[in-house]
């Protein structure tokens, strides 16, 4: 009575109708009991499908159904198959296991397929070893949520992405756990939609890619040890709250990517053991603020074609270098962050520096241009370098810096 009390709460929020009938399959009917159901089905009905292993091959849903699978029935595409595909406002798949989708170059096979629909929902399903786990094209209104997706590829030319969505709007990707994929999440030309709470870790390339994806949001997600961390590129209205970026190691790595972004606002999230907490180039117009950088070899670089940055009310704990940059010239500002190498003394008691704080050391500059310089650090050479810096400025960005440094890490 609880799991169609829930089911229903969630075809209503979804503004699904509700079904009207029930169709049972039972691995025992047949070869093709799932399509034999679906093509004798009403819409609106619901198709509960018992445990077993199916192993129908490209399952096409092309009317408004409910499919429910009772104790994870396992659908199986035998690494030769799409596995189910839908083509149908208002649907709803729950409970099933799909696994070993075909795998190509050339078509993008999937465990679930969904074109062209609005209204869907795809919940609590185990996905293993597809290609693509779940892909999205030109959708609307669609959720997915609690799904298990997992791959074991070892090259990204031979993985798909975990949740792949193209041409689509309002989405809501919530508290999904996706591994071994290409990227973990993938968004292009994807509006108003929100991610929320997924774990998208051990990805081959990124934990999150996206492109030309304006106006959306992303809460409370964790992106870890992943190829390159997460990826935002020509983008605006970015909005990023209360997520954390672990652990993305590599020459060519970092917990966040900011490229040819614009008008977004960044906010709350954690940057820990990164190679770059965050990498920032042709950025305009974004507010940080609340976050925490923390144990990361650069917590933060920011090149010479970023302007309007608002850095604000951050804390910078035990970063090898707290700022990179490959210019002179900032157009940015810093103010009121607490800085962990700040050295100086606050005699007015406000709980402010009374020294300026200017976070880019000239050792970082020089191994921005020379990376094999990094066989110097915590040399007494470095050392001495950077206090001489810090007196008398001479290749470090002037205006680079921080007028009020905190005195106190700030309780984020």
């Amino acid at each position: 009575m609880r799991i169609q009390i829930i089911i229903f709460i969630l075809l209503i929020s979804l503004r699904i109708p509700v079904f009207s009938g029930t169709v049972s399959v039972f691995h025992e009917s047949g070869p093709s009991s799932i399509i034999s159901a679906i093509e004798k089905a009403s819409p609106f009905d619901t198709i509960l499908i018992h445990e077993g292993i199916y192993k129908e091959k490209n399952i096409i849903i092309n009317k408004p159904l409910t499919i429910i699978g009772v104790n994870h029935p396992v659908m199986d595409g035998e690494g030769k198959y799409e596995i189910l595909t839908l083509k149908s406002d208002s649907v709803t798949v729950m409970g099933l296991t799909i696994r070993n989708s075909a795998n190509s170059s050339i078509e993008e096979y999937s465990g679930i397929k969904i074109y062209n629909a609005n209204h869907i929902l795809i919940s609590d399903n185990i996905m293993e070893d597809c290609f693509f786990g779940i892909y999205l094209y030109y959708c609307h209104n669609v959720m997915i949520k609690h799904n298990s997706i997992i791959a074991h590829q070892t090259q990204e030319q031979q993985s798909g992405n975990g949740i792949h969505c193209w041409k689509s709007d309002t989405l809501q990707i919530i508290a999904n756990t996706i591994h071994g994929h290409r990227d973990g999440i993938y968004f292009e030309f994807v509006t108003e939609s929100v991610i929320w709470r997924n774990t998208s870790a051990d990805n081959l390339r990124y934990g999150l890619h996206f492109m030309f994806s304006h106006n959306d949001t992303y809460i409370g997600n964790i992106f870890r040890n992943n190829g390159a961390g997460v990826s935002v590129m020509y983008t605006k209205g970015v909005r990023m709250f209360n997520n954390f970026f672990e652990e993305n190691w590599g020459d060519a790595s970092h917990g966040l990517l900011l490229k040819d972004i614009s008008d977004s606002y960044i906010s709350g999230n954690n940057f820990i053991k990164n190679t770059n907490g965050i990498y920032m180039e042709g950025a305009s117009r974004i507010e940080m603020e609340k976050n925490i950088f923390r144990n990361n070899g650069w917590a933060f670089k920011i090149q010479a074609s970023c302007m309007d940055i608002k850095v604000m009310h951050n804390n910078f704990l035990g970063n090898s270098f707290d700022i990179g940059t490959n210019g002179s010239l900032m157009l940015n500002h810093f103010s009121e962050n607490y800085w962990d190498k700040y050295e100086g003394y606050d005699l007015n008691k406000d709980q402010t520096g009374d020294v300026p704080y200017r976070p880019v050391s000239l050792y970082s500059m020089i191994v921005e241009i020379n990376p094999p310089a990094m066989i110097l650090f915590r040399s007494l050479i470095v050392s001495l370098m950077d206090k001489s810096e810090k007196v008398i400025p001479s290749i470090t960005p002037e205006n680079l810096i921080d007028e009020k440094p905190l005195m106190k890490q700030l309780a984020l």
